[in-house]
């Protein structure tokens, strides 16, 4: 099977689809897309009861297929016990969709260290070993892609978000080598950096950067995925959004220095807003009390 024969076909006529991450945000638009292009579907999180109301949402608009699997993927065992599940089902993966993945906003110095292994554990170790193992199926049926969701973050070091930053570094960079070994056998592997948007990401992370009004919606970073394993030759990257994608090529030909005062500003920006967020619930808190 040639490169031309990727995504496409098998995403409009059928296949399964494994999404982790799943129970809200990106991971729940990918599975409303795909279920509308009758692709099935394996949603992996740990929020049973989410994952659960959307596979039954799924199946009612669509009717296909929706196997739910509650699994904390942080364990260095997750990634090999959810493959031992499917195949003990018989469930083939046609397309992966990584999707997995927190950060925290602060500084290093300041942040619960079990926390940041967490964060090296999901969007790294996990990532790498659903990747491998996934990906290994669809190398030996010549079928398939692989999509690694990693945000702009990747393009820039994020002080005050600085291991989350480099972990999607490194998901862009592991991901477009994966593709360069995958590409002889017939399989896609393509990166989506996100700007901001709209999910539950920055309420766990504990901040916001940027105005609402910048703010992307799932829909519109999943419909631009989608688009493009469309194609005939899936590209390395996407970047949704218009603006995104005009100022994705700047920030990596910037200046190091100049870049990191771009990025340490904005990222202050969000650690502010955390804060005033903070001290407005406190008060209106405190002021309910009275």
């Amino acid at each position: 099977m040639s490169r031309r024969d990727l995504a496409g076909p098998f995403l409009v006529l059928g296949g399964t689809a494994l999404i982790t991450g799943a129970s809200s945000g990106l991971g729940a638009e990918f599975a409303r897309q795909l279920g509308a292009r009758n692709v099935n579907l394996v949603l992996v999180a740990r929020r049973a009861g989410r994952l659960e109301q959307l596979a039954h949402d799924v199946r009612a608009d669509s009717g296909v297929e929706v196997t739910c699997i509650d699994l904390d993927l942080i364990p260095r065992d997750a990634a090999e016990s959810l493959h031992a599940e499917l195949a003990r089902r018989g469930i083939a993966v046609d397309l992966l969709v990584n999707n997995a993945g927190f950060g925290t906003l602060g500084d290093v110095v300041d942040t619960d260290p079990a926390t940041l292994d967490d964060v090296i554990a999901l969007n790294v170790t996990a990532l790498t070993a659903l990747s491998r193992r996934f990906g290994g199926d669809m190398v030996a049926s010549r079928r398939g892609a692989v999509v690694n969701v990693a945000s702009l973050t990747a393009l820039l070091p994020a002080p005050h978000m600085a291991v989350y930053g480099a972990t999607k570094a490194y998901v862009q960079s592991f991901t477009q080598a994966l593709d360069a070994e995958f590409r002889p056998h017939g399989v896609a592997a393509l990166t989506v950096l996100p700007g901001p948007t709209r999910t539950e990401f920055f309420d766990r992370s504990g901040g916001k950067v940027g105005p609402d009004s910048a703010y992307l919606t799932p829909a519109v970073v999943v419909s631009a995925t989608l688009r493009a394993l469309d194609r005939s030759r899936p590209p390395l990257v996407v970047v949704p959004g218009r603006g995104n994608a005009f100022s994705a090529p700047l920030l990596g030909r910037m200046p190091r220095r100049l870049g990191l005062s771009l990025s340490e500003r904005m990222m202050r920006i969000g650690l502010d807003m955390a804060a005033k967020d903070a001290a407005t619930a406190a008060d209106g808190s405190s002021r309910r009390r009275q």
